[in-house]
């Protein structure tokens, strides 16, 4: 058997950042990683720049802002960019808040995390995978090893060529800890076609209302991407984790305008624009192929006709158009294309400090539990504080 003290299932983000914290107090670390090198999620996020912070991350960017809270009043994101910095990572911050290496590539995050935990002693075994994990003598055996404390750091099922297959689940479950519903999120939307096929590439400027099967209403506020099959970018993203059993999505496209001055800038619109053929409409207001689409599905009639036919109803309901076009939501693609998994391990079977309230000396952090944040960093923001709360924690198991 190979002892060591330390145990911890997964080289991704949380992983990693468990092994330094938990090996810069003392203890005697191995990472196992099912694939043939760690972090490679790492390297695949922010489009290969690694958006690996939010400044502006607080506990009620996150379905659960309690356990969250609780995790960063222990680790917050100062703590963490102090922690990168120790590293000898330098980043930068755009004015969303959004952290980044400042070499631009992701490749630096996970280089100055793999020479810490070289530098530590941290040993990283690759190619294996944890079939299970038993008690044996007040040991965890994991195949060939053998540790007094483990941390779960497996993931999610979101991005399964990135390792993260779900197996973490079934390791917790069989010493009783509860997985909730899994689902993908900040993932693409699948809508009815009809309106969007037309318009794929296009971008869009747009506040998107969603309102579920269960009558909740969810919003976010940003750039829309058309495609053939529905909705993508950071907006339509965001509404995800809600959209798995389909509902209806309103798009906004003048956000920054009521009815009442959207109703004015159409009757504006009409004045100028004369005999000029409806099509030429909404040029000032929307692109041009967003602003034909609307016109056509709301006007039902041929867009070559004049502006000044236009009558009162009509412009009522092209400003209503405008302000809530409304699209039927199909769900969402798959854990294939999502960045993060929605759902997880029960968090109240969890302590303050990721220890299992039912096995002492089991941990978890990071995707594994049921938490996620929004887009822009605020999930990996999690994975690094969640990480280091459970590798300092278990360091401490080790003293006890």
């Amino acid at each position: 058997m190979n002892d060591t003290g330390i145990l911890i299932l997964g080289g991704g983000a949380s992983g990693l950042a468990a092994a330094i914290e938990g090996a810069r107090r003392g203890a005697d670390v191995t990472v196992l990683e099912k694939l043939d090198r760690v972090g490679k999620k790492i390297l695949a996020t922010g489009n290969g720049r690694c958006n690996l912070l939010n400044r502006n991350a607080s506990p009620a960017d996150y379905n659960d802002p309690s356990f969250v809270g609780r995790v960063f009043a222990q680790y917050d994101v100062r703590s963490d960019l102090d922690f990168f910095r120790s590293i000898g990572l330098l980043t930068t911050a755009d004015s969303e808040g959004r952290v980044y290496p400042r070499s631009n590539a992701a490749s630096s995050v996970l280089d100055v995390l793999r020479l810490e935990c070289q530098r530590l002693g941290v040993r990283i075994v690759c190619g294996e995978t944890a079939v299970s994990i038993r008690r044996e003598n007040g040991m965890f055996v994991v195949g060939t090893h053998r540790a007094r404390a483990v941390i779960v750091a497996c993931g999610g099922k979101a991005s399964p060529v990135h390792g993260t297959d779900g197996n973490g689940y079934r390791l917790l479950e069989a010493f009783g800890h509860s997985c909730t519903r899994l689902y993908p999120a900040l993932v693409q939307l699948r809508t009815d076609t009809d309106f969007v096929k037309g318009l794929k590439g296009l971008r869009a400027a747009a506040a998107l209302t969603l309102r579920a099967p269960d009558g909740k209403t969810h919003s976010s506020c940003g750039e829309v991407l058309f495609t053939d099959y529905g909705l993508s970018g950071i907006a339509a993203m965001e509404l995800s984790r809600f959209a798995a059993d389909g509902g209806t999505l309103f798009i906004d496209f003048l956000p920054d305008m009521d009815g009442a001055q959207t109703r004015d800038f159409l009757r504006e619109a009409k004045a100028r624009g004369g005999s000029r053929p409806l099509e030429q409409l909404l040029l000032g207001a929307v692109h041009s192929r967003i602003g034909q689409a609307i016109a056509r599905d709301t006007l039902q009639r041929k867009l070559t006709a004049p502006c000044d036919t236009l009558t009162d109803g009509e412009l009522h309901a092209l400003a209503k158009a405008l302000k809530a076009f409304p699209l039927t939501v199909r769900g969402t693609k798959g854990f294939a294309d999502a960045q993060v998994t929605a759902g997880g391990m029960d968090v109240t079977a969890f302590s303050d400090t990721l220890e299992s309230k039912r096995v002492p000396g089991l941990f978890a952090c990071g995707e594994i539990l049921n938490i996620d944040g929004k887009c822009g960093g605020y999930n990996l923001t999690f994975a690094w504080s969640s990480g280091r709360l459970a590798g300092r924690s278990a360091a401490q198991y080790l003293q006890k």
